[in-house]
């Protein structure tokens, strides 16, 4: 949701994608993957469909009902894991990915409310500043990193990328430049699958990718259209007033998140007292509860522009999750 330039920051850690690190198995390495496969997924720090503190509690935008849940995306991801597991085994190949709802985003849909205006809950800054805890950082690692080039190519359909450092960094904390260039035609003499096993997968299911696009890029414009609201607007000025006259600058809490991440993880003493701070200001100022209150007017007028796009997105949602609790 890069609507603002200034929310890019924050972007990383709210739109966390579900893919963490994977590595090959054989031998007891397979029975013991085999062991931690079977063994629930502890669902302890899965997000809550409905945020259930801070500033944003019981809070859930029009928009949201046109994006899974994260508990059914779970669902849809398992499918697809057993799925890529199934293919990946014609071509020779075992590979123990990622289970999905091991390691959780910060939010339950792409919509983020939880910090759409900047942060939200004052218990989770005081411990983290404008950082997460690390169980929810997690989801930001790269499932590639951790598999062969032949084992990427024949999951993704496209050549392994190259992990490297960022100019005058170190290590390769998952950093790839480049286009990837498209995997081989074939292994073991088998013809690979039209975006490799992960395409086929998705295919099987009438997964369309396009759906969840649809609704975020919704979600952008009204993020946007809702900025400039004179409601906004007059809440945005207070909470800057108030963000003043605790010694601090800021036009809106983006910037302030963007000064939090200023000089570290946004989890220094100074990132943490700003965003204290930040969330005090909010609070006076009832500015998410203003801004909330005039998104979602603009979302619901989206929303009957769009209404049989969005029908059809629901309808086809729905079917995707049933198609996918048959896989076994």
């Amino acid at each position: 949701m890069h609507v603002l330039r200034r929310t890019s920051v924050a972007a990383t850690v709210m739109l966390a994608a579900i893919s963490l690190g994977a590595c090959s198995s054989s031998g007891s390495a397979s029975d013991s993957a085999e062991a931690k496969n079977k063994a629930p997924v502890d669902q302890a720090n899965w997000p809550a469909e409905v945020p259930t503190s801070g500033l944003v509690k019981g809070l859930e935008l029009p928009l949201e009902s046109y994006l899974p849940s994260y508990a059914d995306q779970v669902v849809v991801d398992t499918a697809l894991r057993t799925l890529q597991t199934r293919c990946m085994s014609e071509y020779g190949l075992t590979v123990d990915l990622p289970r999905p709802g091991a390691n959780p985003p910060p939010q339950s849909n792409a919509v983020s409310v939880e910090r759409r205006y900047g942060l939200s809950d004052r218990a989770q800054a005081q411990k983290y500043g404008y950082g997460l805890p690390k169980e929810l950082t997690r989801s930001l690692e790269s499932v590639e990193e951790g598999l062969s080039g032949i084992e990427v190519e024949v999951l993704t359909g496209r050549k392994k990328p190259e992990f490297a450092p960022p100019k005058g960094g170190k290590g390769s904390a998952g950093h790839f430049g480049g286009v990837p260039e498209p995997a081989r035609a074939e292994h073991n003499g088998k013809k690979l699958h039209e975006g490799g096993c992960a395409g086929w997968s998705k295919r099987r299911l009438k997964v369309n990718e396009e759906d969840a696009g649809f609704v975020s890029r919704l979600a952008s414009t009204s993020l946007s259209e809702s900025r400039p609201l004179k409601p906004v607007e007059k809440a945005l000025k207070s909470w800057s007033a108030c963000m003043k006259d605790k010694g601090r600058k800021a036009a809106d809490p983006y910037r302030a998140m963007e000064q939090g991440y200023a000089d570290g993880d946004g989890t220094t003493k100074n990132a943490i007292e700003l965003a204290l701070d930040d969330i005090d200001c909010k609070e006076q100022t009832r500015l998410i509860e203003v801004w909330f209150k005039e998104e979602s007017a603009v979302q619901k007028r989206l929303i009957e522009e769009n209404k049989d796009q969005l029908a059809a997105i629901k309808k086809r949602m729905g079917e995707v999750l049933e198609a996918a609790k048959t896989v076994k």
